[in-house]
């Protein structure tokens, strides 16, 4: 997945990064995410996610600077549980948002 979108992606050195997901489980990913983000040197990092287990919240706090988890319902067995749709997003998808992002950047320097 780096190599399919790394080159979308806009620098981060010095910036806030918020890195968002549907929400955690494990936070095995996320995890991996906070680690792999915090090597481009961002001033913050922080995760954001609407439903996680309490535990695995609480845990990446040790990794980024803040976790928002907005609901830690128990038992919490899986994410796809609290949602009504759960549909995956595409690979399109995520190189459309990150070229948008890429272009907002170049014409904000």
């Amino acid at each position: 997945r780096e190599r399919e979108y790394g080159g979308g992606m806009p620098p981060v050195r010095g910036r806030t990064v918020i890195l968002v997901d549907d929400g955690l489980a494990t936070g095995a990913t996320m995890r991996a995410a906070v680690l792999a983000i915090r090597e481009q040197h961002p001033s913050r990092v922080v995760v954001a996610v609407p439903v996680g287990a309490w535990d695995t919240c609480q845990a990446l706090r040790s990794d980024a600077d803040d976790v928002v988890c907005l609901r830690t319902p128990e038992p919490f067995s899986a994410v796809g549980l609290w949602y009504r749709t759960f549909d995956q997003t595409t690979d399109e998808e995520v190189r459309t948002l990150l070229d948008a992002a890429a272009r907002r950047h170049a014409v904000e320097h």
